[in-house]
C-alpha cells in the first residue's frame, strides 16, 4: 500500500472528527440560545400574572365573555354576588403553610340560578365537616372577590390519585364531577372556578387567599448549563489540537 493511500483515512478522521464537533456545538449552543427565549417568555408570563392580581376585581359577566372567546382568564381578579349552597360544598385535599387539610369548594348560587364553585380556602384535616366550623358557613348574600382559575381538561397526571367522590375527597379539580356529585346540573355552572381572596371569615376558616401560583424559572440555570458544556467542547477540541501540533512539530 502506497503512502498515499495510508494518508486518505488519517486526513478522513480529522474531517470527520471535525464535523462531529461542529454539529455537536450547534445543538449545545441551540439548546442554551432556546432556554433564553424560554426565560425571556418565563418572566413575561410571570410579569403578566402580577399585573393581573394587582389588577382591580372585574364582574363575573366580563370572565364569562372573556373565556367564551377562548381567552386567557387565569389569575384574573374578579368580583361575583349570590349565596353559598354549604350543603353541596366539595373539598379538595391540599396542604397549606405546612399543614394537610382541604380546600373548600362551594357553590354559589347566582341571582339567575347559575352557579359558581369558589375556592372559599383551607380548613385543617379536623375541621373537614362543616360542623366543625358552623361560623364560617355564611348564609347571607355573599360579594366575593377572588382569582379566575381555569377549568382542568382531564386528570393533570396518572401519578394523581382518582378522586373519591364517596368520601368527598378530590384529588384533581374535576368540575364537571363535582357538579354532578351534588346534582347541579352542568349546563348551569359557571365552567370555571374561582379562588377567594384572603377576606377573613368568621371564626377564621376556612382561610382565603390560598392561590399559589406555582411556575418554576430555571430557564437561566440550564442556559448557563447548555452554553458551559458548548465552552468546554470547544476547550477540549482546542488543547487536543494544540497537542497534536506540538507533537507534530516535535517529530
Amino acid at each position: 500500500m502506497t503512502d498515499i493511500e495510508h494518508a486518505a483515512p488519517r486526513r478522513r478522521l480529522p474531517v470527520f472528527t471535525g464535523i462531529l464537533v461542529l454539529i455537536a456545538l450547534a445543538i449545545l449552543i441551540s439548546l442554551g440560545t432556546w432556554q433564553v427565549q424560554r426565560l425571556y417568555w418565563k418572566e413575561g408570563l410571570l410579569a403578566d400574572i402580577a399585573a393581573r392580581q394587582a389588577a382591580s376585581p372585574v364582574p363575573l359577566a366580563d370572565i364569562e365573555a372573556m373565556a367564551a372567546t377562548g381567552g386567557d382568564i387565569e389569575y384574573r381578579k374578579v368580583t361575583a354576588t349570590g349565596r353559598y349552597i354549604n350543603n353541596k360544598e366539595r373539598h379538595f385535599f391540599a396542604t397549606w403553610r405546612g399543614q394537610t387539610g382541604f380546600y373548600v369548594y362551594t357553590p354559589l348560587e347566582l341571582a339567575d340560578g347559575r352557579t359558581l364553585f369558589v375556592n372559599r380556602g383551607f380548613v385543617p384535616y379536623e375541621n373537614k365537616e362543616p360542623e366543625m366550623r358552623m361560623q364560617g358557613q355564611l348564609t347571607d348574600q355573599q360579594t366575593v372577590t377572588g382569582l379566575a382559575r381555569s377549568k382542568l381538561p382531564g386528570k393533570p397526571s396518572w401519578v394523581v390519585p382518582d378522586n373519591d367522590v364517596v368520601k368527598n375527597i378530590f384529588y384533581w379539580k374535576d368540575l364537571d364531577v363535582m357538579a354532578e356529585s351534588v346534582g347541579l346540573d352542568k349546563a348551569r355552572v359557571i365552567p370555571f372556578f374561582v379562588d377567594a381572596d384572603s377576606t377573613p371569615n368568621p371564626a377564621g376558616l376556612p382561610i382565603g387567599g390560598v392561590t399559589q401560583v406555582d411556575l418554576p424559572n430555571d430557564h437561566l440555570q440550564y442556559a448557563f448549563t447548555w452554553y458551559g458544556l458548548a465552552a468546554v467542547l470547544i476547550v477540549i477540541v482546542a488543547l487536543s489540537w494544540f497537542r497534536k501540533g506540538a507533537k507534530a512539530a516535535a517529530q
